[in-house]
């Protein structure tokens, strides 16, 4: 499973039911470092196409996740279940999940829901496979920088399988920063209180 972040943004509301809808937002075509290349070798970057991950996005049958850390034993939500929206354009991969007011009380749940509150938890990351060659020959491609840019080897994924999108605390891109200022805050007065609540029952 490859993995990667960037920007984007979380947009946050409680719904009359108890439930939070989360809405988040994964550009396409923006180029990240993946590694500087330390002392002797090559930087890596990659950018992800528009629409790279239609394929499973495009099939209301394929189930994907939202998940804490790219972790299956912490899922928030999924389309298999419902309570996953996920839409594909040129310009962005977008997707809502509603954490319902049940699954607020499971201990994992509570737990990203007070990182979130608290600022800590602010990537959008995607959780992928690119698929064997015999069955899509172009679904990656590798170029050198210009070299006006730098001595980067430039990895663009143009179709992979979308099996998982993540909250994370620190994406693989600097660019995967969720920004506070773009989010919704109808529901971060209640979020911010239960932090303090689990940091008082913690104590």
């Amino acid at each position: 499973m490859l993995w990667g972040g960037h920007s984007g943004g979380l947009e946050l509301r409680k719904r009359a039911s108890g439930a939070l809808a989360l809405r988040g937002r994964f550009p396409y075509n923006k180029r990240a470092v993946l590694s500087d290349g330390g002392r002797t070798g090559r930087p890596r970057k990659e950018v992800i196409a528009s629409r790279a991950f239609a394929y499973r996005v495009d099939r209301p049958d394929e189930d994907i996740h939202f998940l804490v850390g790219h972790s299956y034993d912490r899922p928030l939500a999924s389309r298999g279940a419902g309570s996953l929206d996920i839409q594909d354009s040129d310009d962005a991969l977008t997707f809502e999940a509603t954490i319902s007011a049940e699954m607020q009380e499971v201990s994992y749940v509570r737990d990203f829901l007070t990182g979130l509150a608290a600022g800590l938890i602010m990537g959008i990351s995607p959780g992928f496979r690119i698929p064997p060659p015999r069955t899509v020959p172009d679904a990656e491609t590798v170029e050198e920088e210009d070299p006006s840019e730098g001595t980067a080897l430039i990895r663009t994924v143009k179709q992979a399988l979308l099996y998982e999108v993540s909250a994370v605390t620190r994406p693989a891109y600097p660019q995967a920063q969720i920004e506070a200022r773009d989010w919704q805050t109808d529901a971060m007065p209640e979020l911010a209180a239960m932090a303090t609540a689990l940091k008082r029952w913690r104590a």
